[in-house]
């Protein structure tokens, strides 16, 4: 032991660091999903650290390389360096895991239609087996996980197994929109419609090795100079895709058709499973990635993720990582649609569109504050009940849908800046408060509310070139970038801090107190394993409410952790409350 100790006084600064680095890896693993607070972000609009990979090593030509500052739909120039950069900037926001939109390679730019874009949002993949350069390349990647873990925070991947990039074509439609051609009138063994040629003779749906011709609904084919343009390889053969056009979402074109023109791969191809097993079982040995967020979740069919998640958590769990968080994208409001996927498809957790929906509503004053009392009646139906729900990653919006600042506008026209700004407030208050895993869209905490979703939603963080961007005023007032003193970053770190430091609050129990079908009071609890009960009010009205709100019996003292709380209970099981408007409080029970 002396000997040791006298070792470890000549460590040298690197060997320290090390034992430091891996001491920090080893606490986060332990950590349980709903521990986390997700900050989600582009890399492409977050922070730019390296100037060179702007043109992404592509011709200087906005139609070549994709980038185009000045146009919401092309490069801006961030990457993974600047996310390593603006660390310490996420993680004083109190987020303890980073999900990063796509950063494999993608086909820098793409038409379909009469639109034109960039994939700066990274979901047009050609290599899935490499960082598009546009962000930097193995070592940029590797970096900031490594990084990130040294300071304690994960790093989740955004990963799509449902379409490549669009490079198959159809010989039918030129003009590159195809309608959908269903399996009844197009079937696998005739080409081109029931009364065509006899083709793929034998295949059932089930034995692959039948399934030699593509052409059952259109005639596909990979134009010239494009042939090795996906990797791995098998992915440039259209054998496996389904070939039959651009999906309506309804139906089993949502399955099968074109993703917006997409190649939409043929996910019930053992070929594919075990493709895609390998492509991204590969970025957890690599990286050691600490979870997936899964793009299309709906979009593919049920078996495919029946192999395809076990065998992700079962290669986290060879890498070290027990607690590999797996969360798909299921885009509606409707629990008993999302629920499913958790039941039948085999996902641990699935992003948390309905609480998206109602926690914004609340937030507005746009409905009563029993939508969420609904929301959560309604956990009880995904596999395993409140185990699964503590585990949904809720959020307020997205770089789909729009952002939460752009709902609350929308919904109070004529607001002024001040209940704006408190209305957004609450709504991130109502998330980081109740069950689930608080996610957290990067730029809300500067207050940026955008005019709606896609593009207008995908701000820089930095001094934009980019009219639309440039011109907006955000909530709570213009700040330098990355600004720490931002009303909103300010009132998220707060949450965060608390939420931090009261496990009940993290994991523990929910219950619904009280609610009205009207703006007004929203009321739950969360009792943690000892007993312990945190109080969490919210009043969505602009008027203070005040009432008596049922709470654990043996909860008679109270401490307020934010606001103004009783310090007494008026008898057991009831304590008395007000609740500014548009605010909140969070009370905890001591002996």
């Amino acid at each position: 032991m002396a000997a040791a100790a006298l070792l470890s006084g000549f460590a040298t600064p690197t060997t320290a660091q090390t034992r430091q680095a891996e001491d920090a890896l080893s606490a986060l693993r332990q950590r349980l999903p709903q521990d986390e607070v997700i900050y989600f972000l582009l890399p492409d609009r977050f922070a730019n650290g390296d100037a060179t990979n702007d043109h992404g090593g592509y011709a200087a030509d906005r139609l070549k390389s994709g980038f185009d500052p000045a146009d919401t739909d092309f490069y801006h120039g961030g990457d993974l360096a600047g996310v390593t950069q603006q660390l310490d900037y996420i993680q004083g926001l109190g987020a303890t895991a980073v999900w990063l939109a796509p950063v494999f390679k993608n086909k820098p730019v793409q038409s379909h239609g009469g639109y034109t874009g960039a994939a700066h949002h990274g979901y047009w993949i050609t290599d899935f087996t490499a960082v598009d350069p546009h962000f930097g390349d193995e070592a940029a990647m590797r970096a900031l996980v490594e990084a990130a873990h040294a300071r304690g925070m994960k790093v989740y991947l955004d990963i799509v197994a449902n379409h490549t990039a669009d490079v198959i074509q159809y010989r039918e439609c030129p003009e590159g929109r195809c309608a959908y051609r269903s399996r009844a009138d197009y079937p696998y063994t005739r080409r081109g419609g029931v009364d065509g040629a006899p083709i793929n003779e034998g295949f059932d749906g089930r034995d692959f090795s039948r399934l030699t011709q593509p052409d059952y609904a259109y005639t596909p084919y990979v134009p010239a100079g494009e042939e090795n343009a996906k990797v791995p390889a098998w992915l440039n053969d259209p054998i496996h895709y389904h070939n039959r056009g651009d999906s309506t979402f309804t139906g089993e074109s949502s399955l099968d058709g074109d993703f917006a023109g997409l190649d939409d791969l043929l996910t019930e191809d053992p070929v594919v499973i075990q493709g895609m097993i390998d492509i991204f079982g590969g970025w957890i040995d690599k990286y050691g990635i600490d979870g997936f967020r899964i793009d299309t979740a709906r979009h593919v069919n049920p078996g495919f993720w029946q192999a395809f998640i076990p065998a992700m958590i079962a290669r986290a769990e060879a890498k070290g990582i027990p607690n590999f968080h797996i969360f798909g994208e299921v885009y509606d409001p409707d629990p008993a649609v999302t629920a499913r996927f958790t039941r039948v498809d085999g996902y641990p957790a699935v992003l948390d569109f309905p609480f998206q929906k109602q926690a914004t509503d609340v937030a507005a004053g746009k409905v009563g504050t029993d939508g969420l009392a609904k929301l959560f009646d309604a956990d009880t139906i995904y596999d395993k009940g409140a185990e699964t729900a503590a585990i949904l990653p809720t959020f307020l919006g997205n770089h789909d849908m729009g952002r939460v600042g752009f709902f609350v506008k929308q919904a109070n026209p004529n607001a002024d800046d001040a209940e704006v700004l408190a209305r957004i407030k609450l709504a991130h208050a109502l998330m980081m408060f109740s069950r689930g895993v608080p996610t957290l869209y990067y730029g809300d905490e500067q207050g940026f509310a955008g005019a709606g979703g896609y593009g207008n939603s995908r701000q820089d963080m930095w001094p934009s070139r980019t009219p639309v961007y440039a011109n907006e005023t955000p909530v709570g007032g213009r700040q330098p970038a990355y600004s720490t003193d931002a009303p909103l970053y300010q009132a998220i770190a707060e949450m965060t801090r608390i939420r931090a430091e009261e496990p009940a609050l993290r994991r523990g129990r929910q219950v619904v107190r009280a609610y009205g079908d009207k703006p007004g009071l929203f009321a739950l609890s969360r009792v943690g394993e000892d007993g312990s009960e945190i109080l969490a009010l919210f009043n969505s009205s602009t008027t203070p409410v005040a009432a008596q709100v049922e709470v654990e019996p043996g909860s008679m003292r109270w401490q307020a952790l934010r606001g103004d709380c009783a310090p007494e209970s008026s008898a057991p099981a009831s304590v008395a409350v007000r609740v500014p408007p548009l605010d909140y409080l969070v009370c905890k029970s001591v002996p």
